[in-house]
This record gives structure tokens, C-alpha cells and sequence, in this order.
């Protein structure tokens, strides 16, 4: 499970791939990951994580460190 975002969960859907004859064949969609440093101010060191661009943007909007802590919540270790 290495195509898996560390904060939203995202993981790689299956689907088709319809060619214009409308033939069908399996394919997989996967998520869109960065893997992103980013410094912790409040423990003075850098932390890398593996994210999806969704998972950045949450980043952006409500803070790195109310993300990390509710990665520590769910027992992830960061």
C-alpha cells in the first residue's frame, strides 16, 4: 500500500478504460501524491509526508500542526 495519502487516505480506485469502439478494459485511477517537507515550528525539526494535492491544500487551510495532531490521534507515527 504504497500509493496511500498519510492524511486523507486516498488510494488508488479501479475503473475502466473505454476506447471509441467502447471496448472496456480494467485500469487503475491513482491519486494525485506529492511527497512534501514541511518544518514544525513547535518541535524544531522537518517532517516529510506523503500527500495528495487535497491533502495539501488542507495543509494550507487549517494548519500543519492541528493536521499532525490529528494524525497522532489515529496512532500514525510522525
Amino acid at each position: 500500500m504504497a500509493r496511500v495519502c498519510q492524511v486523507t487516505g486516498k488510494t488508488p480506485v479501479t475503473g475502466h478504460k473505454i476506447s471509441f469502439s467502447n471496448k472496456k478494459a480494467k485500469r487503475r485511477f491513482l491519486p494525485n501524491l506529492q511527497t512534501k517537507r514541511f518544518f514544525l515550528a513547535e518541535e524544531d525539526r522537518w517532517i516529510t509526508l506523503k500527500l495528495s494535492t487535497d491533502a495539501i491544500r488542507t495543509i494550507n487551510k487549517n494548519g500543519l500542526l492541528t493536521v499532525v495532531k490529528e494524525l497522532r490521534a489515529q496512532g500514525q507515527k510522525i
